[in-house]
């Protein structure tokens, strides 16, 4: 199998109001961010070469596993709140990638209006990128391609895995870890999930369900 290489993305420069060059990821490294800019984002457009990285992973993903890849907006009910967020989550394209492996958690990928990417893996969650995007949170596209890759590499490499657990307040929990790099992991409440998709995830996830590693493509 061939590892991801991510493809070749140009930065492009944006100013201030002044006509400054912004330096996202430092802005706020001194002082905290001034309190006009949470819930807004100036250059929403700095976050579109992860349409590009989002392209690569899926070819990647069909190319070097047994995989089939549907590209439908249909795919974008698969996400756990269907329109995001907000109105800036808005669904532009979807791409559903189902591993031939039935034990293996498929993922979706959305692109969304803002630009940006979720990615449903499983049964019960989505992963954003970037998480938030406002000018006070400061991310930068290729930091969150870096944690886009990431989550990918490590579904798609069996490092995956939820748990419906409802002796917790947080009953609804997932994990990604892979050896050698580190991981992550979070919970939630399940109170605005649908009640019928929970009741066809619990079965599954009750106990925990470590997802498999996708098959290879055969050459």
């Amino acid at each position: 199998m061939q590892a991801f290489q991510r493809p070749v993305v140009e930065n492009e420069e944006f100013l201030d109001a002044d006509g400054a060059p912004i330096s996202y990821g430092t802005r706020w490294a001194v002082s905290p961010p001034p309190e006009d800019t949470y819930s807004v984002t100036a250059h929403p457009q700095r976050f579109a070469p992860l349409e590009k990285i989002a392209d690569a992973l899926i070819e990647w993903l069909v190319g070097e596993f047994d995989a089939d890849a549907s590209d439908s907006l249909e795919a974008a009910s698969d996400l756990m709140h269907p329109v995001g967020l907000d109105g800036n989550h808005r669904v532009a394209r979807a791409v559903r990638v189902t591993p031939a492996e039935p034990d293996a958690a498929r993922i979706t990928v959305i692109y969304t209006i803002h630009p940006g990417i979720v990615v449903h893996a499983g049964l019960l969650h989505d992963f954003l990128f970037p998480v938030c995007g406002c000018d006070a949170c400061d991310e930068t596209w290729d930091g969150s391609a870096d944690e886009l890759e990431w989550t990918v590499r490590t579904i798609v490499g069996g490092g995956y895995s939820e748990v419906y657990d409802p002796e917790r307040s947080l009953a609804v929990g997932f994990a990604l870890r892979e050896d050698g790099v580190g991981g992550r992991s979070g919970s939630t409440g399940h109170s605005d999930i649908a009640v019928e998709r929970l009741d066809a995830a619990i079965p599954v996830l009750t106990g925990g369900r470590q997802w498999s590693a996708w098959p290879e493509r055969s050459r």
